[in-house]
C-alpha cells in the first residue's frame, strides 16, 4: 500500500508551465505515493491548505512553489512531526537551497521518495512563522523593489538589480539587538536574522556558515560607512560565504542566539522569508527541531561568534 500526501501547488510561481510541471510531479510521485493534490489562489493561501491537510489527519505535506509558498505550508506543521517534502519553483529557491534539496523536479521528486527525513529548526519572528530568514533595512528595501513581474520575466536578476539600485539609496539606522543574556547597540545598514540560508542569502553570511538544526538563529550586521563600503563588504561576504569561512571585516559583525529582539531608529522596514511583513522592532525566536523534513544529509559547522569592529558599538550583559 502506497503512502499518502497532500500536494499543494502555486500555480504561478517561477517561470515554467505549471500544467506540464504538475503533470511531471504526478508522474514522478504517484508510482510511490497516493497524491491529495490542491492548488493555491488568490483567495486560498498555503497555509490555510496545509492547514485543512492536517485536520484531515494527513500523513505528509508536498509543497511546490517559491519561497513563500514554502513557508506558508510549513507554517502548519511546525512542531506537528508531519514529514515535509519541498518541490522549488520559485525565483530564489532559498531555503531548497539551504538544506540542499535538489533544483530540478525529478531529482526534487526523488529526494521525497527515497531520501531520508531530518528534524531541522524553526522558528517566529513577531508571531509570523519563519524557515528561512528576516531582513531588516538594506535587504527588506531590496525585496521590496524587485516586484513579482519583475521576478517573472527577470528570475534572481531582478533581486540583483534592484540591490544594485538600492545601493544608491544605502541609509544607516541605530539598531539595538538584545538576546538572551546581552543588549548590542551599534550603527547599521542591515541586520539578517537566519534561521537557514544558502550562500546566495550574502547578507546572512556572517557565520561560518548557517546551521538550520543547532536549535539557534544566525545574526549578521552589516554597517558599511558609505556606498564602496557596501559593495567591498558585499564582495567580501560572497567570498566568504562561498570558502564556509567567518567574515574577518570590522563593518561586519555576527552571533548566534535562541532569540533576538530588535529595535531600530528610524524604524525599518522588514522581510519575511521573501514576504514584506511591516517594520520593526521585531522579536524572533528559535524552534528546536521544528520540522521534519525529506532532505539530503548534511554535516554542522561549528558555531561562532565577531562583533569587535562595529561602529558606536556597545554590549552589556545581561543579569540572568
Amino acid at each position: 500500500m502506497n503512502r499518502s500526501a497532500c500536494l499543494i501547488f502555486n500555480p504561478v510561481a517561477g517561470q515554467g508551465n505549471p500544467e506540464l510541471e504538475l503533470e511531471m510531479i504526478r508522474s514522478l510521485l504517484e508510482p510511490e505515493i497516493d497524491l491529495d493534490i490542491y492548488l493555491t489562489s488568490a483567495e486560498v493561501d498555503a497555509d490555510q491548505l496545509a492547514q485543512a491537510a492536517v485536520k484531515r489527519g494527513v500523513e505528509a505535506i508536498i509543497a511546490c512553489g517559491g519561497d513563500g509558498t514554502l513557508s506558508a505550508a510549513a507554517s502548519a506543521i511546525i512542531g506537528t512531526g508531519i514529514p515535509f517534502g519541498i518541490i522549488a519553483r520559485g525565483t530564489a529557491n532559498a531555503f531548497a537551497a539551504a538544506l540542499r534539496i535538489p533544483n530540478t523536479i525529478d531529482a526534487a521528486c526523488m529526494t521525497i521518495v527515497q531520501g531520508e527525513t531530518r528534524y531541522v529548526d524553526a522558528a517566529y519572528c513577531n508571531g509570523k512563522p519563519m524557515v528561512l530568514l528576516a531582513g531588516i533595512g538594506f535587504e527588506a528595501e531590496t525585496v521590496e523593489m524587485a516586484d513579482r513581474e519583475a521576478k517573472k520575466r527577470l528570475g534572481m536578476m531582478a533581486y540583483i538589480l534592484a540591490g544594485v539600485q538600492q545601493l544608491g539609496n544605502l541609509q544607516s539606522f541605530q539598531v539595538e539587538i538584545e538576546t538572551e543574556d546581552k543588549i548590542i547597540k551599534t550603527k547599521a545598514s542591515a541586520i539578517t536574522v537566519a534561521n537557514a540560508a544558502p550562500p546566495s542569502s550574502v547578507l546572512a553570511q556572517g557565520p561560518a556558515g548557517i546551521i538550520y538544526d543547532d536549535g539557534l538563529l544566525d545574526l549578521t550586521i552589516v554597517a558599511p560607512n558609505s556606498k564602496a563600503g557596501a559593495i567591498a563588504a558585499t564582495i567580501h561576504l560572497l567570498q566568504t560565504a562561498s570558502m564556509s569561512s567567518a567574515v574577518e571585516r570590522d563593518d561586519i559583525g555576527y552571533l548566534r542566539a535562541n532569540q533576538f529582539k530588535i529595535k531600530a531608529e528610524p524604524p525599518q522596514k522588514v522581510v519575511l522569508d521573501g514576504e514584506m511583513i511591516g517594520k520593526t522592532p521585531i522579536e524572533v525566536y528559535c524552534v528546536p527541531a521544528g520540522l521534519k523534513v525529506f532532505v539530503p544529509f548534511d554535516q554542522a559547522l561549528s558555531p561562532t561568534e565577531k562583533l569587535e569592529g562595529l561602529p558606536n558599538l556597545t554590549v552589556e550583559t545581561k543579569q540572568l
